[in-house]
Order: structure tokens, then sequence, then C-alpha cells
């Protein structure tokens, strides 16, 4: 009986401030956020601030040479060179991901879960098994320069391997259904009469694609290409395997500090340097590539 009451008397609690519901409900979520992504961010946070102990660890010390370190010409080209590659990730991925997600959306049913199903059949394997069947096909003995070389179109094996050229093959290899699953959710939502309006207003098929498809399935590019620039610029085992020492990222050199270096404090300032220019990169994308509408559609 006493819990039944109780039962009762917070039921009657919750119906007169339904805010508390609201954030009873939320608490689990909230908890989970603080612990596992605030919490480990307030210790980065102070890590950066820190000097690196003789073997590795902090010495508490209060520095800016974590920060001010990163001003080297040498860290300043593997930051360039990250944004570089992720961009041009970004936007192959979007000439190749776009005809795919477009096809898939306005073929019949019954073909249209099976192009899809091989869309994220990849997602099966392993990042990193097909990265290393990548490593296998563009190393100079490999598959790729074997049939070259047997088609007599080169003479001598062509160095593929450990270059940017493999990198933004192998990021565009793993992050190519990032781009076209929400291309395509956004395609499949589109009203084919504004299209057959069109063709009947003369409007040409370059034409109408361009000013009726691409702005109402902008929402779909906008997410598209987020999905897959951020992660590009993060990205360690593509560029560590394909690219070696000769095409290092940003990310390679986060893992580098936190781990052969053990110079956690600076490994601290490199990743908070890349959030925040790729969260000021991602909101100027946002603010004026897409619009305020765009922005409330990725939200």
């Amino acid at each position: 009986m006493e819990r039944i009451g109780l039962r009762i008397r917070l039921l009657k609690f919750f119906n007169r401030h339904p805010h508390t519901k609201a954030f009873g409900i939320l608490l689990p979520c909230m908890f989970w956020i603080g612990v596992f992504f605030l919490l480990p961010l307030v210790f980065m946070a102070t890590y950066s601030f820190l000097e690196r102990a003789l073997y590795g660890g902090v010495q508490l010390i209060f520095t800016w040479e974590n920060y001010t370190r990163f001003v080297d010409p040498l860290y300043l080209k593997i930051l360039l060179r990250s944004f570089r590659i992720s961009f041009l990730t970004t936007v192959i991925l979007l000439i190749i991901g776009y005809p795919m997600a477009y096809r898939i959306a306005m073929a019949d049913k019954r073909w249209r879960n099976i192009l899809l199903f091989l869309v994220v059949l990849p997602f099966w394997t392993s990042d990193l098994i097909r990265t290393y069947a990548w490593m296998l096909i563009l190393r100079d003995t490999g598959l790729l320069n074997f049939l070259l070389q047997y088609l007599h179109v080169i003479k001598k094996p062509l160095t593929l391997l450990y270059t940017e050229g493999a990198i933004l093959l192998g990021l565009a290899y793993v992050y190519l259904p990032f781009m076209v699953l929400p291309l395509y959710a956004s395609i499949e939502k589109l009203d084919r009469s504004l299209l057959e309006a069109a063709e009947d207003l003369g409007a040409t098929p370059f034409w109408r694609f361009l000013k009726v498809t691409v702005p109402l399935t902008k929402s779909g590019i906008l997410a598209g290409s987020l999905l897959v620039f951020i992660p590009s610029v993060g990205a360690f085992i593509v560029p560590d395997l394909l690219g070696g020492a000769k095409a290092m990222m940003i990310g390679n050199l986060v893992q580098l500090q936190f781990g052969p270096s053990r110079n956690w404090p600076f490994g601290s300032a490199a990743s908070f340097i890349l959030m925040t220019i790729v969260l000021l990169a991602v909101f100027t994308y946002l603010r004026f590539a897409g619009g305020k509408e765009a922005m409330e559609e990725a939200r």
C-alpha cells in the first residue's frame, strides 16, 4: 500500500510539473554525455595547458607552449594537408555519390533494397581489413601494378602506395556510404510532380536537375558532406597505412603524441585546435552554403 501511495504521489507531482518529467526522461542521456563526452574534454583541456613530464605524463605547471608550438610550419603543413585531402574526398564522393543515390532512389522498389544493401555491405567488414586489402592492391608488387605490367601499359611498377593519392582513394572508399545514404534519403522524398512540372514548362534535363533537384535535396548534400568531411579530417587508420610518414595527417599526429611520443599535453592541444577549426569551418559552411533554412534542416 505504501508503494502504491508513493507512486500516486509521484504521478500527481509529475502532472503538476511536466518540465520535471521531461528532465527525468533526459537525465540518463545527460549523464551519459556528461561522463563519456564532457568529462574527457575537461581532462584534455586541462592537460593541454600543462607541461610534459620527463618520462611521459604531465606536470602541474601551467604553460601556453603546447598551443604556440603548433604554429611551427611542420605542424601547419600537416593541418593544411588534412583539410585539403578531406575537402577533395568530400568533393569526389559528392560527384560519385549523387548519381548513385539518384539512380537508387529512382529504381523500382524490388531493386531499391538490393542496391541499398550493396551500398552498406562494406560495413560488414572492418575498415582496417579493407585498408589492408588496398595495401595489397597498390603496393609495388600488388595486383594493380601486376595488371598494368601484364598489359604492357607500364614497364616498371608505379609508386602508388604511401602517397596522398592512396590516402584519397582509401578515404573515398571507406566513406562512400556516408555520402550515398543521406543523399538517397533526401532524393527519395523528392516530389516527382515538381520534376514533371519543370519538364512541362520546357526545362531541359540539365536545367531541371540544376534548378529543381539540387535545391530540393540540399539537406542531403549538406548532411552527406558533413558526414564525410568531419571524420576524414581526423582519420588516422587510412592515412597511417596508405600514406605512411610521407603523408601524415593531423589524426596521425595526435595518435603519435598519445602513443609513442607520450606527449599528452601537446596531443590534447592539437586535438582542441583541430576541433575548433572544424567547428568554425562547419558553421561557416552551413551559414553561407546552406543558409538558415538548411541549418534548421541539418539540425
